[in-house]
């Protein structure tokens, strides 16, 4: 739509022509989505409105009367981007422009000589006629876009009201994208933290599931966000046996990742093989309680020795929802619930105890986080250890089936919807 037209002439016949006009200037402007953009295509459009010999954009934002900085002109290079290029926008002192912009009022001046002394007069040499119309932000005129025509009394009083109106409308439009802009980045730089974090993460989770006679071993292991708290481990000890290890750190992200991080450092500082449970379970309490969880956060865990000669489990247990064992050569099931003692890290004096457990060949261990049985579908259900007992009750040929099977269970409860919490799961079959 580029043919010659009055805008501002308000006949029926020139009704098609207005609407046509600015349906097409908020179709262009919905398209953008850079500030830059926006606000050349917006000028563009506008110069068919209210012809101008010149233009300049003001701004006062951290700024003390009579201070403003010119952030866009006629005489600006094509590419200056004032969002981008703040330093070399002029800061200015004083003069007709800052008591313009410091009024928080529109103005026209239709008969205008500037001083030669005015500290912006190589921008206003020339002009015979101004009108400023103030962008508000917060109530006050933190920004103000200046018209300039180099003939007297170029502009109408009459029309002032509407070019006050769509000027802060785009205005607010043009801060908006801007915000998004700047959010975007800052989401971006964020995540690319988010991901350095996750992948620390990851690595103090075990590379691959170790060998261990007479089990066969798979685990799962999803966060809800870019880092979770959810943890499992195996420590090799003396004569053969193994330290399985899974813990949950109350609360998600960032926060639980990092306690999560440090709970690994103290599982692996302690002074000789983590045995018996209890002790490994009381000296991790005890350095959680004393130096990191004060705000209210604790751990969840469930810390047992295989020895696979005997297939029996000494076990110990801080809060943990207790694994679950399936004896598929008799259909029973069993729970290791017997060692449940508070989280690590609420009390430094909490006293953990060890209990046994015997396993037998075909018997299923199901170590998990309460992600999984608190999986939630739309109408707020959870996903329970009902569920979960009648998955693992299918007694498939190995682990990693099982594991497989009741992660589709899962997605299939939820709708597939995002996680909220963690899932790990960790499945032993007695061989």
């Amino acid at each position: 739509m580029s043919e010659p037209f009055d805008f501002w002439d308000r006949s029926p016949e020139n009704l098609d022509s207005r609407l046509a006009f600015i349906v097409e200037t908020m179709r262009e402007m919905s398209l953008q989505t850079d500030p830059q953009a926006l606000v050349h295509a917006y000028a563009k459009r506008m110069r068919r409105v209210v012809p101008a010999d010149g233009s300049l954009s003001l701004s006062r934002r951290d700024l003390e009367y009579p201070q403003y900085r010119i952030t866009r002109s006629h005489l600006h290079a094509a590419g200056h981007n004032p969002w981008t290029m703040k330093d070399h926008n002029p800061l200015f002192d004083g003069g007709i422009l800052a008591e313009l912009i410091y009024s928080d009022e529109p103005h026209i001046i239709n008969d205008f000589h500037p001083a030669p002394s005015d500290p912006a007069y190589e921008y206003l040499k020339d002009q015979r006629s101004l009108t400023a119309i103030p962008l508000f932000d917060y109530g006050k005129a933190l920004n103000m876009v200046v018209v300039m025509n180099q003939r007297p009394h170029s502009f109408f009083p009459e029309r002032l009201p509407e070019h006050v109106w769509m000027s802060n409308l785009f205005g607010r439009a043009a801060h908006n994208l801007v915000l998004a802009t700047q959010l975007r980045e800052a989401y971006d730089s964020i995540d690319g933290e988010l991901k350095v974090v996750e992948n620390i993460q990851r690595s103090l989770l075990p590379i691959e599931l170790p060998d261990i006679p007479t089990l066969d071993l798979a685990a799962h292991y999803q966060t809800s966000r870019r880092a979770g708290g959810d943890y499992y481990d195996f420590f090799p000890l003396p004569n053969g046996q193994w330290g399985i290890l899974i813990a949950d750190v109350s609360g998600h992200g960032t926060p639980a990742a990092v306690l999560m991080a440090i709970t690994h450092s103290i599982a692996h500082t302690h002074d000789g093989p983590p045995t018996p449970p209890s002790v490994l379970m009381s000296f991790i309490n005890r350095h959680l309680a004393g130096r990191y969880t004060g705000q209210g956060s604790f751990v969840t865990a469930f810390y047992g020795i295989y020895d696979p000669p005997t297939r029996t489990i000494t076990y110990a247990s801080a809060g943990h929802p207790p694994p679950r064992i399936k004896r598929c050569s008799t259909g029973e099931l069993l729970c290791f619930d017997q060692s449940q003692c508070l989280p690590l890290g609420i009390d430094a004096d909490e006293a953990y105890h060890d209990c046994s457990g015997m396993l037998v060949p075909g018997d299923f261990m199901v170590l998990y986080t309460d992600g999984i049985t608190e999986a939630r579908r739309q109408d707020g259900e959870l996903f329970g250890t009902d569920r979960l007992d009648d998955i693992v009750a299918t007694c498939p040929s190995n682990a990693a089936a099982l594991i497989g099977t009741l992660l589709q269970a899962v997605e299939h409860f939820t709708g597939h919807a995002s996680p909220t919490d963690d899932r790990t799961i960790l499945i032993a079959r007695v061989k």
